[in-house]
């Protein structure tokens, strides 16, 4: 068995940017504790910032994409994905308007995952109905 190593890591939880220390052994993270030289969190975490990463390893995590076929749900490659997505959005645009779509952000992404949802929904489908969880 090998030697744990320690990581230093950004948070990839929300937004805020918290220094994390993560501690790997055989490819595998075994515990997670804020960086005391980050100045963001200077050391602190919070609870899913600290344990939330054994969805890491879950036996089942979803590897790719899924799309609904008669029913079920069968994987498929990620340019199908895609297209697939562009084909809906584009009917629902066609049909209904650019209004009918509405995306949701998260305050767990980054602050650029969130930027670029806002400027995709602003200049792709044309429309202004985005909205997140982080305006609290």
């Amino acid at each position: 068995m090998s030697e744990a190593s320690l990581v230093k890591t950004i948070c990839g939880y929300c937004g805020t940017g918290c220094g994390l220390i993560v501690e790997v052994k055989d490819n595998k993270i075994m515990k997670i504790r804020g960086d005391k030289e980050a100045t963001v969190n200077k050391g602190q975490t919070c609870v899913k910032g600290a344990f939330a990463y054994e969805y890491v390893h879950a036996k089942n995590r979803l590897t790719s994409p899924l799309i609904r076929k008669a029913g079920q749900l069968v994987e498929t490659t990620w340019e199908e994905a895609y297209e697939f997505i562009a084909e809906k959005l584009t009917g629902i645009k066609t049909k209904w308007g650019s209004n009918a779509i509405s995306m949701f952000a998260c305050a767990r992404s980054t602050n650029e995952s969130n930027f670029i949802t806002q400027k995709f929904m602003r200049t792709v489908i044309h429309s202004n109905n985005i909205d997140g969880c982080n305006r609290t």
